[in-house]
Protein backbone atom coordinates (compact mmCIF):
# COMPACT_ATOMS: atom_id res chain seq x y z
CA UNK A 1 0.00 0.00 0.00
CA UNK A 2 1.37 3.79 -1.04
CA UNK A 3 1.40 6.26 1.16
CA UNK A 4 -0.92 8.07 -0.90
CA UNK A 5 -3.63 5.42 -0.74
CA UNK A 6 -3.89 6.09 2.50
CA UNK A 7 -5.95 8.90 2.39
CA UNK A 8 -9.10 7.14 1.15
CA UNK A 9 -9.19 5.98 5.04
CA UNK A 10 -9.33 8.98 5.90
CA UNK A 11 -13.24 10.54 6.53
CA UNK A 12 -13.69 14.03 5.73
CA UNK A 13 -16.53 15.68 7.99
CA UNK A 14 -17.67 19.17 6.90
CA UNK A 15 -18.51 22.01 9.54
CA UNK A 16 -17.45 20.02 12.40
CA UNK A 17 -17.17 21.22 15.11
CA UNK A 18 -18.29 24.31 13.38
CA UNK A 19 -19.16 25.87 10.49
CA UNK A 20 -16.67 25.94 7.71
CA UNK A 21 -14.01 22.92 9.14
CA UNK A 22 -13.37 20.15 7.64
CA UNK A 23 -12.62 17.63 10.71
CA UNK A 24 -11.01 14.93 9.78
CA UNK A 25 -11.16 11.68 10.73
CA UNK A 26 -8.12 9.14 11.54
CA UNK A 27 -10.70 6.70 13.21
CA UNK A 28 -11.41 5.04 9.88
CA UNK A 29 -7.55 5.17 8.92
CA UNK A 30 -6.98 3.43 12.75
CA UNK A 31 -9.28 0.23 12.23
CA UNK A 32 -8.14 -0.66 8.81
CA UNK A 33 -5.29 -3.25 10.29
CA UNK A 34 -3.24 -2.84 6.72
CA UNK A 35 -3.68 0.64 6.98
CA UNK A 36 -2.29 1.65 10.45
CA UNK A 37 0.59 -1.10 10.01
CA UNK A 38 1.75 1.40 6.87
CA UNK A 39 1.24 4.46 8.65
CA UNK A 40 3.97 2.71 11.43
CA UNK A 41 6.49 1.30 8.89
CA UNK A 42 6.69 4.14 7.25
CA UNK A 43 6.98 6.57 10.19
CA UNK A 44 9.68 4.18 11.78
CA UNK A 45 11.31 4.51 8.32
CA UNK A 46 11.64 7.84 8.28
CA UNK A 47 13.19 8.09 11.70
CA UNK A 48 15.22 5.06 11.90
CA UNK A 49 18.76 6.50 12.03
CA UNK A 50 18.28 9.66 14.45
CA UNK A 51 18.78 7.22 16.97
CA UNK A 52 15.71 7.79 18.91
CA UNK A 53 15.78 6.45 23.22
CA UNK A 54 12.34 7.85 24.07
CA UNK A 55 8.54 8.24 22.46
CA UNK A 56 6.86 11.30 23.79
CA UNK A 57 3.17 11.02 23.01
CA UNK A 58 0.96 13.47 22.71
CA UNK A 59 -2.94 13.07 24.45
CA UNK A 60 -5.13 10.83 22.94
CA UNK A 61 -4.42 9.88 19.82
CA UNK A 62 -1.04 10.20 19.59
CA UNK A 63 -0.93 7.43 22.58
CA UNK A 64 -1.96 4.92 19.46
CA UNK A 65 0.69 5.88 17.07
CA UNK A 66 3.29 6.63 19.90
CA UNK A 67 2.57 2.79 21.72
CA UNK A 68 3.39 1.36 18.43
CA UNK A 69 6.72 3.35 17.54
CA UNK A 70 7.86 2.41 20.71
CA UNK A 71 7.35 -1.23 20.20
CA UNK A 72 9.15 -0.26 16.71
CA UNK A 73 12.00 0.80 18.18
CA UNK A 74 12.06 -1.15 21.42
CA UNK A 75 12.07 1.71 23.58
CA UNK A 76 10.01 3.51 25.95
CA UNK A 77 6.62 5.75 25.97
CA UNK A 78 5.92 8.60 27.63
CA UNK A 79 2.61 10.29 27.69
CA UNK A 80 2.18 13.83 27.66
CA UNK A 81 -1.90 14.61 29.22
CA UNK A 82 -4.28 17.28 29.83
CA UNK A 83 -3.99 18.37 33.49
CA UNK A 84 -4.95 15.63 36.53
CA UNK A 85 -4.62 12.96 34.56
CA UNK A 86 -1.16 11.62 36.15
CA UNK A 87 -0.95 9.96 39.47
CA UNK A 88 2.78 11.72 40.48
CA UNK A 89 4.32 14.61 40.27
CA UNK A 90 4.24 16.03 37.39
CA UNK A 91 5.82 19.61 35.58
CA UNK A 92 3.51 21.46 33.35
CA UNK A 93 3.35 24.19 30.69
CA UNK A 94 0.23 26.22 29.77
CA UNK A 95 -0.24 27.49 25.71
CA UNK A 96 -2.21 28.59 23.22
CA UNK A 97 -4.52 27.04 21.68
CA UNK A 98 -6.46 28.30 18.24
CA UNK A 99 -9.52 28.33 20.62
CA UNK A 100 -8.13 29.31 23.96
CA UNK A 101 -5.83 28.18 26.44
CA UNK A 102 -3.98 24.77 27.01
CA UNK A 103 -1.87 23.10 29.44
CA UNK A 104 -0.05 19.77 29.00
CA UNK A 105 1.65 17.87 31.81
CA UNK A 106 4.36 14.81 32.35
CA UNK A 107 5.64 13.20 35.23
CA UNK A 108 8.90 15.11 36.58
CA UNK A 109 10.89 12.12 36.07
CA UNK A 110 9.87 10.89 32.34
CA UNK A 111 12.69 11.13 30.20
CA UNK A 112 16.45 11.29 31.13
CA UNK A 113 18.52 14.06 30.88
CA UNK A 114 20.08 13.78 27.18
CA UNK A 115 17.74 11.29 26.28
CA UNK A 116 16.98 11.80 22.27
CA UNK A 117 13.20 11.84 22.35
CA UNK A 118 10.75 11.93 19.68
CA UNK A 119 7.66 13.30 19.84
CA UNK A 120 4.51 11.89 18.04
CA UNK A 121 0.48 12.85 17.33
CA UNK A 122 -2.05 12.29 14.87
CA UNK A 123 -2.20 15.71 13.16
CA UNK A 124 -0.26 18.76 13.01
CA UNK A 125 -2.43 22.26 12.64
CA UNK A 126 -1.41 24.85 14.22
CA UNK A 127 1.96 22.85 16.12
CA UNK A 128 1.21 24.72 19.69
CA UNK A 129 0.53 21.54 21.31
CA UNK A 130 3.86 20.06 19.87
CA UNK A 131 5.67 23.22 20.46
CA UNK A 132 4.40 22.92 24.04
CA UNK A 133 5.31 19.44 24.46
CA UNK A 134 8.55 20.06 23.13
CA UNK A 135 9.27 22.65 25.88
CA UNK A 136 8.15 20.31 28.54
CA UNK A 137 10.68 17.20 27.13
CA UNK A 138 13.67 20.24 27.15
CA UNK A 139 12.73 21.37 30.64
CA UNK A 140 13.26 17.30 31.42
CA UNK A 141 16.87 17.88 29.78
CA UNK A 142 15.62 15.52 27.03
CA UNK A 143 16.85 16.73 23.95
CA UNK A 144 13.79 17.14 21.20
CA UNK A 145 15.21 14.51 18.22
CA UNK A 146 12.14 15.00 15.91
CA UNK A 147 8.40 15.47 15.67
CA UNK A 148 6.02 12.78 14.05
CA UNK A 149 3.30 13.29 12.57
CA UNK A 150 0.05 11.54 10.66
CA UNK A 151 -1.17 13.92 9.50
CA UNK A 152 -0.86 17.84 8.72
CA UNK A 153 -2.66 20.98 8.00
CA UNK A 154 -0.08 22.64 6.15
CA UNK A 155 -2.18 25.82 5.15
CA UNK A 156 -2.12 26.40 9.10
CA UNK A 157 1.35 26.39 8.92
CA UNK A 158 1.87 24.76 12.21
CA UNK A 159 5.54 23.60 11.34
CA UNK A 160 6.61 26.80 11.06
CA UNK A 161 6.24 27.18 15.06
CA UNK A 162 8.29 24.04 15.65
CA UNK A 163 12.42 24.85 16.17
CA UNK A 164 13.16 21.69 14.30
CA UNK A 165 14.66 20.58 10.77
CA UNK A 166 13.42 17.08 11.73
CA UNK A 167 9.79 17.00 11.36
CA UNK A 168 7.78 14.78 9.11
CA UNK A 169 3.85 14.31 8.24
CA UNK A 170 3.18 10.95 6.70
CA UNK A 171 0.07 12.77 4.59
CA UNK A 172 -0.37 16.79 4.08
CA UNK A 173 -3.61 18.37 3.27
CA UNK A 174 -2.60 21.86 1.96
Amino acid sequence: MLVSDLRRYIREIPDYPKPGITFYDLTTLFRSGEAFRRVIERLAERFQKDKIEVIVGIEARGFMLAAALAYEYRVGIVPVRKPGKLPWRVTGVDYTLEYGQGRLEVHEDAVEKGQRALIVDDVLATGGTAEATGRLVERLGATVSGYAFLLELGFLSGRARLESDNVFSLITYA
